[in-house]
């Protein structure tokens, strides 16, 4: 090797450039063929998909930048049990019951003492929610003089006054007249009478907001205190599930709407109160049996009871009937 060469490999710098040019060459020669022969594209001279990707756990097995459009898996729409969504999707739907028939005393005296513990229900639902209660003496804390209310349906406080008709009523979360369309019109007043007096069902609030409620369902009226719709709708799901009454289908997609937004809303704890009182009760608008005739006793007025030499026709007489006591005092046509 001469002084000053050096080799690149085997060759020598001297005849790298011979190579070169034989090797360009060979390329151009087989790359200008006649147009004439030319087919289709050798697979094998083809760019592959994998020499465009980054380095991978496995195989390439679909086309590169293709978006993946496997769909998403549905969400679970299933409410948990123990939901009042869970115990709304129970509840028979059905179109509302006539209204005939209908009236509150049907649902026993207002207000009972359903429980037996010597205070009527009305004065326990005020000792179970007014704050400072102050009593009647003599009473046993039976009679609730004051106190102060936390109105759930409007967010307000309320000085309880007694005698004070216009500050606090006690509200049916399910309405009587509501009770009486969705099922209640074919109990009997001992089943009736107990949930007018249940406390699952009652709540002492604001008596302008109770008023404007009316006979009202989730679909007509909903407290105007937003953060509580949840809990209210939730209470009347589990006041028609114990008492096995049905929706309406506007109710049903009224309570649907305001749980939707609250999907994990328990349903009320129940009040233990059993779903029939135990008080002899009579329905004053079932027609009673004539023990000396041959069928009911009914008076549609005081001009035929008179007729009939009634009257005057007392509680618990044949024939009495609310209908015929104007002032509610017991004693019809005096």
């Amino acid at each position: 090797m001469g002084t000053g060469e050096r080799t690149v490999g085997h060759l020598t710098r001297a005849a790298l450039p011979r190579v070169l040019v034989a090797v360009l060459g060979a390329v151009l020669v087989s790359g200008c063929g006649s147009t004439q022969d030319e087919g289709p594209t050798s697979a094998t001279t083809q760019p592959t998909v994998a020499a465009t990707l980054p380095p991978s756990d496995g195989p390439v097995t679909g086309p590169v930048n293709e978006p993946d459009t496997t769909p998403d898996p549905p969400p679970d729409t299933t409410p948990d049990s123990g939901t009042a969504l869970a115990s709304l999707a129970t509840l028979p739907v059905k179109g509302r019951a006539s209204t005939a028939g209908y009236h509150r005393e049907r649902f026993g005296q207002a207000w009972l003492d359903a429980d037996r513990n010597g205070c009527d229900t009305r004065n326990d639902m005020l000792t179970r929610d007014l704050s400072n209660p102050v009593y009647k003496d003599g009473t046993r804390d039976c009679v609730v003089l004051s106190g102060d209310l936390a109105d759930p349906y409007t967010a307000t406080r309320i000085r309880f006054v007694q005698g004070d008709g216009t500050l606090v009523d006690i509200d049916h979360v399910v309405a009587l007249g509501n009770v009486w369309v969705t099922g209640g019109s074919g109990w009997g007043i001992r089943k009736r009478a107990a949930i007018a007096n249940d406390p699952l069902n009652l709540l002492p609030v604001d008596a302008s907001a109770n008023r404007q409620k009316g006979d009202g369902d989730a679909a007509t009226w909903l407290p105007s205190n937003k953060p509580f719709r949840c809990a209210y709708v939730a209470r009347q799901v589990t006041v028609k599930a114990k008492y096995g009454l049905w929706v309406t289908a506007p109710e049903r997609g009224a309570i649907a709407r305001v749980l939707s937004g609250c999907p994990e809303e328990r349903l009320a704890d129940d009040s233990g109160a059993p779903t029939t009182v135990d008080q002899n009760i009579t329905d004053p608008y079932d027609r009673p049996t004539d023990p000396g005739g041959d069928g009911p006793v009914h008076y549609e007025n005081c001009d035929a009871a008179r007729a009939a030499g009634a009257a005057p026709v007392h509680r618990g007489d044949p024939g009495y009937g609310p209908h015929l006591d104007g002032d509610g005092d017991g004693s019809a046509c005096e």
